[in-house]
């Protein structure tokens, strides 16, 4: 077969006068064969094209949220040949793993019981997760403050700055108060910020329930930790910041994306906004 596909090749070169259709039949070979062949030749190469397509909005997105992606376009392929054919451009996402220290403990301050541990499934506006990721900033550092609708996966509330004070995540805490319903309870760790006498009376104001990871456990908070690996693979690790306003901008930027468009295995490959737009509308016809 390749041989016989090859003579055909070599000698269009020397005769391009030549008909194909003359050649295959000369050579035996069925008219179906040679030109799925050729098919497959040029899909992958236009299927790159789509795939880049998607990647130049979502870099961070490996073969699976691709192929998704593709579905949603009206694309009909399945996650296997993505998969191949972003292993063959080398475009699959190569992942990283660093975890600092932005937790600290070692505080005179009440800490609180894990209070939704056992809460079973969660719902829409019944829990926030929050956490304090680090930012490489050139040769410094600025701290990340996030919080998550757990069952929505939305990013509610964010604050970067270059401090770990409690203000970091009283500002976050702020932002999503002002655009969201306040949730039942409140999950973080107990670093000294989540702790402090600031952060639990503004909990308490709003009738939410602080809960708290055990100290040093990271499963304990797992959407929250979830969510800072998200961005250090999907935004942070992609970027070499050399201000704190080009890190704003671009974390800014990432999480307008991430609550609009990236799709979530978890919500059932749509995004957060999708999702609770979903949410919305059956609670309303109950």
């Amino acid at each position: 077969m390749t041989k016989t596909r090859e003579w055909i090749v070599a000698y269009q070169k020397e005769h391009p006068q030549a008909k194909t259709s003359w050649l295959i039949e000369a050579a035996s070979l069925s008219r179906n064969a040679w030109y799925y062949r050729a098919k497959q030749t040029e899909e992958p190469v236009e299927m790159k094209a789509k795939i880049e397509a998607v990647l130049l909005e979502s870099p961070y997105y490996g073969y699976r949220r691709v192929t998704k992606e593709l579905h949603h376009q009206g694309e009909v392929v399945n996650h296997k040949r993505i998969y191949k054919i972003m292993g063959s451009y080398h475009l699959l996402q190569q992942r990283k793993s660093r975890k600092p220290k932005t937790t600290n403990s070692n505080h005179t301050y009440k800490v609180y019981a894990n209070e939704v541990k056992y809460l079973g499934e969660v719902l829409p506006y019944q829990v926030w997760v929050a956490d304090i990721t680090y930012i490489p900033i050139g040769t410094t550092w600025a701290y990340l403050a996030l919080i998550m609708d757990q069952a929505g996966k939305k990013i509610v509330g964010w604050h970067l700055d270059t401090s770990l004070h409690r203000s970091i995540c009283i500002e976050a805490f702020n932002l999503a108060l002002r655009e969201n319903k306040a949730p039942q309870y409140h999950h973080s760790d107990r670093g000294r910020q989540y702790c402090s006498n600031e952060y639990i009376a503004l909990l308490k104001q709003n009738h939410i329930t602080p809960s708290m990871a055990d100290v040093g456990m990271s499963v304990d908070n797992p959407y929250a930790e979830s969510l800072n690996r998200s961005i250090k693979v999907e935004e942070v690790y992609l970027n070499a910041y050399e201000s704190f306003d080009e890190a704003y901008e671009s974390i800014k930027k990432y999480i307008e994306v991430y609550n609009s468009r990236r799709l979530h295995s978890s919500l059932g490959y749509v995004s957060p906004l999708t999702f609770e737009a979903n949410y919305q509308l059956i609670v309303s016809k109950i």
